[in-house]
């Protein structure tokens, strides 16, 4: 038995025991973190080299990928240099750390899916008035609130957490620092206390949730009424996009948390984790690149445009 005062380290759950497995994990790993990497990168990228794309909507898209970024490089690369140096152990100042920048860029995240909603709520059911509601301080503003009510968030449950008592040993049943995993280990009923900021936290999630679900059934009743099949092509190019990472946001974030403990395996929690941990910020890129052809041409023209300038300047370094 052990108190928080006596740990200096945590182990975290290996993805296998194999050494063939652990190499395996690694590459996988780490080809999904350079996809997320390079896409979001490129969003990034494109968005602030086009001033087209200096609008609202791509505004707050290039902060979502930044959030991606953030909570993608939290987890993924202390995972695989684990597996690559066959170790499980993450230090108590690491954790911590981890803890707090994963719940800090998800919970922002989904402060900025909700402005996102209410985005492309404004642009097709309030059109005459969407310069006027989403004005460029105004978008400041609302990302700001996004990223400070996240840090709050974050800022919170970590101080908490860190504060309970563990003497339930060091291990954790989770590739990452979780606050459900640690509070486990915890010895005394003050955990209670956490388990209240998780319920008023998931009750704010879930106001986020029904904003988000009202908004776009304003959308597509509006959306439906529109006579020109290519306009209604333009507004679900730019609503479908959103609504498929909200989905898969949520959905595999409440699968995680709120399963049954009789469903409850290793295994599948394991898979489950890196479902809503790893994959969202991979494919978030892809999704929004698919319908929407305005950052298709972008990027394109971005791309092609670099090319040009490296074999121009390989041209110029020849002679």
């Amino acid at each position: 038995m052990s108190n928080s005062s006596s740990i200096t380290q945590f182990l975290l759950l290996a993805f296998a025991d194999r050494r063939e497995l652990q190499l395996l994990h690694f590459w996988l790993f780490l080809g999904i973190y350079l996809a997320a990497l390079l896409g979001n990168g490129l969003i990034i990228t494109t968005i602030a080299c086009d001033h087209h794309l200096h609008t609202p909507m791509y505004f707050f898209l290039l902060n979502l990928s930044l959030l991606d970024l953030g909570s993608i490089s939290t987890t993924v690369p202390k995972s695989m240099a684990n597996s690559l140096w066959e170790t499980r152990a993450i230090s108590y100042l690491g954790c911590a750390a981890q803890l707090f920048l994963f719940v800090f860029f998800i919970s922002a995240e989904y402060c900025l899916l909700t402005i996102m909603a209410y985005d492309r709520y404004v642009a097709i059911c309030k059109p005459l008035h969407y310069g006027t509601l989403l004005g460029s301080r105004a978008c400041v503003h609302m990302a700001a609130a996004a990223w400070g009510t996240g840090f709050l968030y974050a800022l919170l449950h970590t101080a908490n957490t860190f504060s309970l008592p563990l003497c339930q040993g060091n291990v954790l049943d989770q590739f990452f620092c979780e606050i459900p995993q640690i509070l486990q280990l915890s010895c005394s009923h003050s955990y209670l206390r956490e388990v209240w900021l998780v319920m008023v936290g998931s009750c704010l999630a879930f106001g986020c949730f029904v904003f988000i679900v009202v908004s776009y059934v304003q959308i597509f009743r509006v959306v439906l009424r529109i006579p020109s099949e290519q306009g209604q092509h333009k507004a679900y190019s730019t609503c479908v996009p959103h609504l498929a990472v909200v989905s898969l946001f949520i959905s595999t974030g409440l699968f995680a948390h709120l399963k049954p403990p009789s469903i409850s395996y290793p295994s599948l929690d394991l898979m489950v984790s890196v479902l809503y941990s790893v994959v969202p910020p991979a494919v978030n890129p892809l999704i929004y690149s698919m319908r929407n052809q305005e950052l298709k041409d972008a990027l394109w023209k971005l791309i092609t445009g670099c090319y040009s300038e490296a074999i121009n300047f390989l041209s110029s370094s020849a002679k």
